[in-house]
């Protein structure tokens, strides 16, 4: 990740995977969807307010957190704690018949990437991210060397809970039971994908968390758009391009 790529290095195949990306993102035409004028000097962006007193403080990750409902304790292994995705209803936000979109990819990934809740469109499918997003997201993965398959992908519920608004026990119960997944799954690299993984795991929304590297209980993490909102969004693609790039060079 650290070397320069020279056109060399790369077979055609590779090159013509690259390409298609760059296409993808819109970098043949005006970057900003807006035309800008260049010559007006463009406002300071403000520095990045301290966390106050009432800001949430993300928890650090422990493999053994209170179970988020419930009693007794969180599976103690990954694989135990997919199966209790699948199969329980004592998960935070939890409602009867609601779709549910589970996680997939490896143990200790060299990237976990989070999205926030599913869509309908997501959950249709039973993953975290799918249809067209997913295929745009394994193009941006294959762009930066990584193959799709071995990303770890979950999202912060496994099921659909679209327009639901989280209580203050709910949204912590939620927090518990994605840092209890994160610690089991062991990435090398974590990406959040929207502003609700930004809020609950990091206090700040997408706006003020994109650009810079954050750790989560030592591991590097990245902010960037989710894969739907960059659909047909050109202007948002090449800022996207630049968080992957950010997290894969970490």
């Amino acid at each position: 990740m650290n070397e320069r790529l020279r056109p060399s290095d790369l077979t055609r195949a590779e090159a013509m995977s690259l390409l298609a990306w760059w296409i993808e993102a819109g970098v043949d035409v005006a970057i900003q969807d807006e035309p800008r004028d260049w010559r007006v000097r463009a406002e300071p962006v403000a520095a990045p307010v301290a966390a106050s007193a009432e800001a949430p403080v993300p928890p650090a990750l422990s493999p053994e957190p209170s179970r988020p409902s419930g009693s007794g304790a969180l599976p103690a292994t990954l694989e135990a704690f997919h199966d209790w995705l699948a199969e329980s209803a004592d998960l935070p936000l939890f409602r009867a018949g609601a779709a549910r979109a589970l996680p997939h990819g490896p143990a200790e990934a060299d990237l976990m990437l989070l999205t926030g809740i599913p869509a309908p469109e997501d959950t249709a499918e039973g993953k975290p991210i799918g249809g067209a997003a997913w295929t745009l997201t394994e193009r941006m993965l294959r762009a930066v060397g990584l193959v799709p398959e071995q990303a770890y992908v979950a999202a912060l519920t496994c099921f659909s809970g679209m327009g639901t608004r989280f209580s203050a026990a709910e949204s912590e119960a939620c927090r518990d039971t994605i840092l209890a997944q994160i610690a089991l799954a062991a990435p090398k690299r974590l990406l959040l994908l929207g502003d609700q993984p930004a809020k609950l795991l990091l206090g700040e929304p997408m706006a003020s968390a994109r650009g810079k590297l954050h750790r989560l209980a030592g591991i590097p993490t990245a902010v960037t758009f989710p894969p739907r909102q960059l659909l047909g969004k050109n202007g948002y693609k090449p800022l996207a391009w630049a968080d992957l790039l950010l997290i894969t060079g970490a």
